[in-house]
């Protein structure tokens, strides 16, 4: 096991050269990049043989050159992006990135997915994938957010097998955001899944059905990777208690950013985390905390876990399959939640007001007039499902 170096914010910004960060932002030309600083720790990707890097850089929101070049001197060589992130400027952006750089290309982790659930489609993503990412393959390949088994029939078996023996594809796996503790217990017992993407933070992670399927993963060698490990809601709360959560791990030496990432990776059968870092100073942060090994301690676990309980009815846990059969009317409910958090939480309208519309309108006239009360009884984090859904319809479409 790679020994995951201590390194301090000042020894952070020595190693990277990052005290002149305002000239690597501003500047795009080759003598910008900081010289190359001691890489993030790596950790077993499952049994599949490949270590990977504890941190994944998210493409879905913004991929300038310059920040691409930076991650891999960083070490930050496990790239996810998707078919359909950024209507394919993200997989365009990271192919003009290895027809510049095209000796890195061998040291990136690549992973791509499609949300097409047929065989043809996900053929047709692949290929386009490839074409756009200049790539004769891909490192991973996953079906996008997955919320049944089922879904991953013995036909995507049989797909993923020809890929690999084809040279297209090196490992296959799913995405999941919702029913993930169901989707990932079942995927232990498939014995063909090589790796899954799941929604795991703070929130989640201490929930018995989350370590139970995290650990059933780990034991049949299922490669994990943790996203949306900043556990935001349905709206940014900023209240007392989240003011001084951030002033507590401050006067620890961390942000409170940094500290959920380290929540998550002091569970070392989590590969790595995909984090979207849209700027050169959420990069900074993310990789400094990755090199520091100042662990969380039982009262900053605590702390989180408590602040976790005071906002739940902000946060969908993904346990849609429980509001969604309270209803008569099939909504995504789920889906909904997800939407208005990029919009809420994340900052990004733009990818909100995409994800609503394709909702189809006759759906989303339902969804406006339903009425909500069994789903908000039957919610566990008690949200107040009728009301986030229609200023989400107001809001974003």
């Amino acid at each position: 096991m790679p020994q995951e170096p201590s390194v301090t914010r000042r020894d952070f910004l020595k190693l990277t050269g990052a005290a002149a960060v305002g000239s690597i932002i501003s500047s795009i030309g080759p003598a910008a990049i900081a010289a190359e600083p001691t890489p993030v720790p790596t950790r077993p990707f499952g049994n599949t043989g490949i270590e990977v890097p504890i941190l994944s850089f998210g493409g879905s929101l913004h991929l300038p050159q310059l920040m691409l070049r930076q991650a891999v001197l960083w070490g930050v060589t496990y790239w996810d992006t998707a078919s359909s992130y950024m209507g394919g400027n993200s997989e365009t952006r990271i192919g003009k990135y290895f027809s510049a750089f095209p000796r890195d290309r061998p040291k990136i982790f690549l992973v791509t997915k499609s949300h097409s659930l047929t065989i043809a489609g996900m053929s047709a993503d692949l290929d386009e994938s490839l074409r756009r990412m200049n790539t004769e393959y891909v490192d991973l390949f996953f079906v996008h957010s997955v919320g049944r088994i089922d879904e991953m029939d013995d036909a995507k078996r049989r797909w993923g097998e020809k890929k690999k023996s084809e040279g297209k594809i090196q490992l296959f796996g799913f995405s999941t955001h919702s029913n993930m503790e169901q989707c990932l217990l079942d995927a232990s017992g498939l014995g063909w899944i090589d790796a899954i993407m799941m929604s795991y933070n703070y929130r989640l992670m201490h929930t018995d059905a989350m370590r139970r399927a995290v650990d059933a993963c780990a034991e049949a060698g299922i490669g994990l990777t943790a996203m949306k490990t900043q556990g935001g809601g349905s709206f940014p709360s900023a209240g007392e208690a989240e003011r001084e959560m951030a002033e507590r791990f401050l006067a620890r030496g961390f942000t409170v950013g940094q500290a959920k990432l380290k929540a998550v990776w002091e569970n070392r059968r989590i590969a790595s985390i995909c984090s979207e870092m849209p700027n050169m100073k959420l990069l900074m942060e993310n990789v400094s905390a990755a090199l520091n090994r100042t662990r969380l301690s039982d009262n900053d676990r605590q702390h989180l876990q408590r602040y976790a309980q005071l906002t739940r009815s902000s946060y969908c846990t993904g346990c849609a399959r429980i509001c969604e059969s309270a209803l008569d009317a099939p909504v995504p409910i789920g889906d909904a939640m997800r939407f208005l958090m990029y919009g809420r939480s994340y900052g990004d309208r733009r990818l909100a007001v995409h994800q609503f519309k394709r909702i189809p309108e006759k759906t989303r006239r339902i969804m406006a007039e339903l009425d909500y009360t069994r789903a908000e009884q039957a919610c566990p984090q008690q949200m107040t499902i009728g009301r986030l859904i229609r200023e989400g319809l107001i809001e974003f479409t």
